[in-house]
């Protein structure tokens, strides 16, 4: 029984650090919106290697209209059209260093979502100083899967009164980053990890005080 505690709580430490380095994905949040909004969309990158990230594509799904970015310091953009003069992606390029091995960046856009919208698939290519991409562009239970935009039913008001040109590109909310850990699988695999750690040292506990 005593070999139990320090094993529990060595799997619980990898397990945690395992979830953290899994959750380290170019997400796109908010993770829902609704029909017909307009919405702000935070593109979080993250470097996940020595080399620094230098550029970042991201392609619009269909269901949304992109028509604002937020400038970026340090960092340049082009949007991409297609024949009728839509958005279809946007390529955001370093004038520096970029973004260095633990460091991320968030990059805006605001755009209006379908009236038939039912999710948005993101799809991104991150592309490194030492010439490596990461395709972000896999399914749910890819190692690099692309982020999903949940789209709920509209209430017919929703985001139309936004329509105008002058309304202002809002932040995303101080808490969504937490929200998105929450609602990651990750998170629960951190949880189960922490509760075998836990029901260990009862175990060892209740053991050596029956010794005593």
């Amino acid at each position: 029984m005593r070999r139990v505690l320090p094993i529990a709580i060595i799997a619980a430490l990898w397990l945690t650090l395992f979830a953290g380095t899994a959750s380290a994905h170019v997400t796109v949040s908010p993770a829902e919106t609704t029909q017909g909004s307009y919405e702000v969309f935070t593109v979080r990158v993250p470097t996940e290697k020595e080399s620094s990230t230098t550029k970042v594509e991201v392609l619009f799904p269909d269901s949304v209209s992109i028509s604002r970015v937020q400038p970026q310091a340090g960092w340049s953009y082009r949007f991409d059209t297609n024949a009728d003069g839509n958005h279809t992606a946007i390529v955001w390029t370093t004038e520096g260093e970029g973004l260095k091995d633990g460091e991320f960046g968030e990059f805006k856009l605001q755009g209006k979502v379908s009236d038939d919208a039912k999710e948005l698939v993101w799809k991104a290519f991150q592309t490194y100083a030492d010439g490596s991409v990461v395709e972000w562009i896999g399914g749910a239970e890819a190692d690099t899967p692309a982020s999903v935009t949940k789209v709920l039913p509209g209430t017919g008001s929703d985001g139309h009164h936004a329509a105008g040109a002058g309304h202002v590109l809002a932040s995303s909310p101080p808490n969504s980053g937490y929200e998105g850990w929450l609602s990651s699988s990750a998170f629960y695999v951190a949880l189960a990890a922490l509760a075998a750690g836990v029901i260990a040292l009862s175990l060892t506990l209740r053991r050596r005080k029956g010794i005593a």
